[in-house]
């Protein structure tokens, strides 16, 4: 079992060793212009972050509330849902709303490496000059980090309550 966390572990590892912006470029080379680089790329890097994370949260978790639920006969699903879930529930949530986050102000700088969305838009509005269009985008993305940000610091409050 060691062997197969090792495993698993160091795939996370290289998933997340390279940057999402030269990942974006050589999905670009493989599959082209457009969104699917760009989405690919976010997906990769994020999962390897999140599984590293998250791997690293469940092995913080106390051991003691395991072992007692352990003796009671109960197996390792009722262990995880009843015990390790909700120890480390706080922390992943809040590592799921950092990364949408992320994934959010990524998109744009993936977009104008040619990975597709609003940062294609926004690269060629700037080489058309048209700063008009510029300008909108640019609050676009603004207000929609803003927006994620103020959604994500008020899902965390309720579940803090």
């Amino acid at each position: 079992m060691q062997h197969v966390l090792n495993c698993a572990l160091g795939a996370l590892n290289l998933l997340r060793a390279l940057p999402d912006l030269l990942l974006a470029l050589l999905l670009v080379a493989a599959v082209g212009f457009g969104q699917l680089p760009g989405a690919m790329a976010l997906a990769i890097h994020s999962v390897g972050m999140v599984g590293k994370f998250m791997a690293e949260t469940m092995e913080q978790a106390d051991p003691d509330p395991a072992e007692a639920l352990f003796s009671t006969g109960a197996d390792r699903l009722q262990v995880f849902v009843h015990v390790l879930l909700p120890q480390c529930l706080p922390s992943l949530l809040d590592l799921a709303f950092y990364r949408w986050e992320f994934n959010m102000r990524s998109a744009v700088a993936l977009g104008a490496v040619g990975a597709g969305g609003i940062g294609t838009e926004l690269i060629s509005a700037l080489r058309l000059l048209d700063y008009g269009q510029v300008t909108a985008l640019l609050l676009v993305i603004f207000l929609a980090v803003g927006l994620v940000d103020q959604l994500s610091s008020r899902c965390r409050q309720s579940l803090a309550r």
